[in-house]
């Protein structure tokens, strides 16, 4: 608590920082209620009076911190390939070879898919979200897609991926690790990590050079 700046007395009234904290906090405990809802029971099924009462605020709360059901989603999946995208860049500063970065990368993307935000971004359909709403959504993952293409090729040109169909390449990696979003239990016996590295060893071991 702030203090009176000649008495040192406490002051009674909160800071801009501590309202400010105060207001992150309780959009990140709203946004992160909503994305635990849209998984479990699908955008359509999902109602902001529900997640309002799973918090035990008003609806009109969930207005204040992040806008309507849609406003809310976008934030959702946002977040997801925010994170998709930090990977990413981490990747390419990574030391080794093209397939030690593309390693790196794939490990971090199937432990994000398995995060709150990453399964939402995987179980997210475009036909939920607004024209603009959903261009942005193809662009942004278009951008991650040309990521793991650029990845791949780095491997192939320095003879630690053997030469393969790049697209394809990215498209199977993204298929298989797109699934532990669906199937993946966080009570169960695996964490993310563990997942990610079974499935990561898999799919690389099959991209090697002979």
């Amino acid at each position: 608590m702030p203090a009176h700046p000649a008495t040192d007395t406490p002051s009674p009234f909160r800071s801009r920082e501590d309202r400010a904290r105060d207001r992150e906090e309780k959009r990140e405990a709203v946004l992160r209620a909503a994305v635990r809802m849209f998984n479990a029971r699908g955008y359509h099924a999902s109602s902001l009076d529900d997640v309002a009462a799973s918090l035990g605020v008003s609806k009109p709360t969930i207005y204040h911190y992040l806008g309507n059901k849609e406003q809310v989603l976008v934030e959702c999946v946002n977040r997801g390939l925010e994170m998709l995208g930090e990977a990413a860049d981490g990747a390419r500063a990574q030391p080794g070879d093209g397939l030690d970065r593309l390693r790196y990368f794939l490990c971090r993307y199937a432990q994000i898919n398995m995060d709150d935000f990453g399964r939402c971004v995987i179980r997210t359909n475009e036909e939920v979200l607004s024209m603009d709403s959903a261009i942005r959504f193809r662009a942004r993952k278009r951008e991650i897609d040309l990521a793991v293409r650029a990845m791949i090729q780095d491997g192939v040109d320095d003879g630690s991926i053997a030469p393969v169909d790049v697209r394809f390449a990215s498209f199977a990696l993204a298929g298989a690790l797109n699934w532990p979003a669906r199937w993946h239990d966080p009570d169960g016996p695996m964490t993310p990590a563990q997942v990610a590295d079974a499935l990561v060893a898999i799919l690389i071991g099959g991209m090697a050079p002979r």
